[in-house]
This record gives C-alpha cells, sequence and structure tokens, in this order.
C-alpha cells in the first residue's frame, strides 16, 4: 500500500513527513513533525507502518539528513538487529517438547544483563574491533569509566542476547522448514557510546542550522571533530553488533546439533541493522540516511520483520521504493508501553497469547506479551509498495532476555 497520510511542508513546520501507515497517534506525529523542521532534513522524512513515539525521534521513521547526523535519532542500542538462517530439517524432525532445547539455548547464550563467564569470542573476531576500539577510547577516554571492567566486558558480552525485546526463536515457514531467528544489538558498550554522544550533541552549541526544538534531537555538524569520531564509533558499535549476532548464532546452531539430527545450512544468514545509520545516495544527493526501527529494503534485498513472540514473522525481499529511502518496518510496533501492558494484562492473557509456543509465561516478559504491539498483518499490508514476502514464520520456540 502506498503512502497514505503526508504531513505537508505547507502547513509551516519544514519538510514532507510521509507515513505509510494511518495506524499513528498524535505523540508520534508531534514528535515527526518536530523532526521536519531542522533544516538540515532531504527532502523529507518517511515513516514506517510501525510507527510509535520514540526519544526524540520515533522509531519506525526513515530520516536523512545533509551534513548533520543526530545522535538520538540512532539512539542507544546502535546495531541492534536480526538474524536468521534456515536449516536443513522439516518441522516433523524437531522433539514434541522444545524444553529441553530451550533450556539448553539459555544456558549457553547469556540474556538479560548476564555475559559469558569467559571470552567465547573467537581472537579473529575480537581482535580487529579491539584495535579500532583503542583509538576511539585513546580519544574519548570517558567511556572507559562507562563500562565496568571495560575491556573485559564488552569482550564478554560477545555472543550475548540482552534483554527487552531481543529474543531467539525457532521458527517454521510455510514449507514446513525449520529456521533460527535471534534479534539483538550492540550491548553494554554500544548503549554507551550512544549515551555519551548524545550528552556530547546535547551540549554542543547547535548554531550552524539553527533552532532546534527538541533537545533530543540534538545534532554534530558535518565537519567538526565530534561528528568525525560519532561516525567512527557509531560504526565500530554497528560492527559489534553484527558480530555480536554471528557468534550469537554460532553457538546457538552448535547446541542444536547436539539436540537434533544432523542438518546442514540451505540458506545464508540474513544479518540486518534496524537502529542505524550509514552513507547513502537519495533523490541524486549524498545523505547520512538513519533508520531508526527500519530496515534497508534496496531493490532484491533480503530482510526480516518479526511479529510479536505469539505471532507470525516475515522473510521479505525489497522492492527499492524511494519514497521509503528504500527502506521498511523492523517489525509489528508496540502498540502500548511496557508498564501499561504490565497492568492491562494477567499470566492467563500470556498463557493464551503464546499458546503452543515453548517460553517464559512469567511476569518477567509481561512487557512482550503479543497484544502490547501492532497486528503484524497489517503491519504487512501497509508496505506492500516496500517489499514482498518470501516466507511466513511461525514461532515455536522464543526465548526473551
Amino acid at each position: 500500500m502506498a503512502i497514505q497520510l503526508t504531513l505537508n511542508a505547507n502547513s509551516g513546520y519544514g519538510v514532507p513527513v510521509n507515513i505509510f501507515t494511518r495506524d499513528i497517534d498524535d505523540t508520534a506525529i508531534e514528535q515527526l513533525k518536530k523532526v521536519a523542521q531542522l533544516q538540515f532534513i532531504y527532502p523529507h522524512v518517511a515513516v514506517m507502518p510501525d510507527v510509535h513515539q520514540g526519544i526524540g525521534a520515533t522509531v519506525g521513521c526513515v530520516i536523512a539528513t545533509k551534513n548533520a547526523i543526530i545522535p538520538a535519532a540512532v539512539g542507544v542500542d546502535i546495531g541492534c538487529g536480526m538474524n536468521a538462517i534456515r536449516l536443513g530439517l522439516k518441522a516433523a524432525q524437531l522433539p514434541d517438547d522444545l524444553r529441553k532445547i530451550r533450556s539448553d539455548i539459555e544456558r549457553t547464550v547469556p540474556v538479560g544483563f548476564n555475559h559469558h563467564s569467559q571470552i567465547k569470542a573467537r581472537a579473529s573476531s575480537i581482535d580487529p574491533l579491539a584495535r579500532r576500539l583503542s583509538v576511539i577510547t585513546d580519544k574519548h577516554p570517558g567511556l572507559l569509566r562507562m563500562l565496568r571492567n571495560f575491556d573485559r566486558t564488552w569482550q564478554k558480552q560477545l555472543g550475548t542476547l540482552g534483554g527487552g525485546n531481543h529474543f531467539i526463536e525457532l521458527c517454521i515457514d510455510e514449507q514446513d522448514d525449520v529456521w533460527v531467528m535471534l534479534h539483538s544489538g550492540s550491548r553494554g558498550l554500544g548503549n554507551c557510546i550512544g549515551t555519551y554522544f548524545i550528552e556530547r550533541a546535547k551540549k554542543e552549541a547547535q548554531s550552524r542550522f539553527g533552532h532546534v526544538p527538541d533537545k533530543d534531537l540534538s545534532y554534530f555538524a558535518e565537519g567538526s571533530a565530534n561528528f568525525d569520531d560519532y561516525v567512527e564509533e557509531v560504526h565500530w558499535a554497528q560492527d559489534y553488533a553484527m558480530e555480536n549476532r554471528r557468534e550469537m548464532m554460532r553457538l546457538i546452531l552448535a547446541k542444536l546439533r547436539v539436540h537434533l539430527p544432523p542438518f546442514q545450512l540451505t540458506k545464508e544468514a540474513i544479518n540486518c541493522h534496524h537502529n542505524y545509520v550509514q552513507q547513502e545516495s537519495h533523490f541524486g544527493e549524498s545523505v547520512y540516511v538513519t533508520r531508526k526501527g527500519a530496515i534497508s529494503a534496496q531493490a532484491g534485498e533480503l530482510g526480516i520483520i518479526p511479529g510479536s513472540m505469539g505471532a507470525k514473522s516475515y522473510i521479505v525481499r525489497g522492492k527499492g521504493n524511494e519514497m521509503s529511502f528504500c527502506s521498511c518496518s523492523h517489525g509489528a510496533g508496540r502498540r502500548m508501553s511496557r508498564n501499561k501492558a504490565k497492568d492491562s494484562f494477567t499470566l492467563d492473557d500470556l498463557a493464551q497469547q503464546t499458546a503452543g509456543i515453548e517460553c517464559r509465561k512469567d511476569k518477567g516478559v509481561m512487557d512482550e506479551i503479543p497484544a502490547a504491539y501492532k497486528d503484524i498483518d497489517q503491519v504487512m499490508a501497509n508496505q506492500t509498495d516496500l517489499v514482498e514476502v518470501i516466507h511466513t514464520l511461525r514461532q515455536v520456540m522464543c526465548i526473551k532476555g
């Protein structure tokens, strides 16, 4: 479905805002109006069907900027994204009870605030990251004070899930093929980098492009030392997040080989960010594209759009729609806050909404109850101009942080 709502520049608040849904609340609209006022936005703001209120910028928006980047629009879970791979197994080859598999993976991949007791990642993964990171911390030693046992911690967190809406799942597609899918980001150090530079942006004089309508939209202007350092560090965090997902997938597959019949990996893993910034060319200009809760959907590019823990997920192929900056949604998108979800539902609701799925069904995951999210089918219906569905997945096991 095409753009359904446009906040027009003639209304007096900057560039147009093109929204690929009508399911959007007033708080998100107000945030988008403020983003549209920024003088370095080019040539419009694109809003995905899973849009909801965020910090500064809405989750589910794509912002193309000339000569500036907004650190809070990238956020603190830098490089958060998805990894999925199809196994050479059919659903019938899975055991009837997946509890042992879930428990074994939970013991192997630390979740929440936990990390490995020893460094699990290979030297070939750690060493290049460590060399680049030492250059960064030499310039910004304040980062060393933000993470306890700095070097050991970030290395031990490689191959860990984190909390919130991060997850590991076993899924079945429409042909009864088995998939492994996971969602995670740049862990504690990515959070430190995001927080550190968001605060620096707020303290920097916002003079080059004039008025900033919200402190959380504070920016770094291209050519400044802070801009160059932020680009260097955000790319490090994005690469770390990518490696974190690879390491987790390696550990998960090793455990699955213990429990399941021999299998091959029948499809190259899809590993995509949905909170990140990178330089791209759009509408004849080189711009910095910030996807805050959105994935790249270039023509022919494969991506992953997960639903909630009790709903369907999708493997998609991008259509390269320029009005979305070749992007699509990163998931279903929250309909209610975590606190509201905890107050609105019971454990019986959670058990009912996750029936048939091997997962936690306790108060610790109540904020992730499926009803707290938008209807993934409606989200997908609103972006048929952006992606085509290649596979539809249903969860049979879910591990939450």
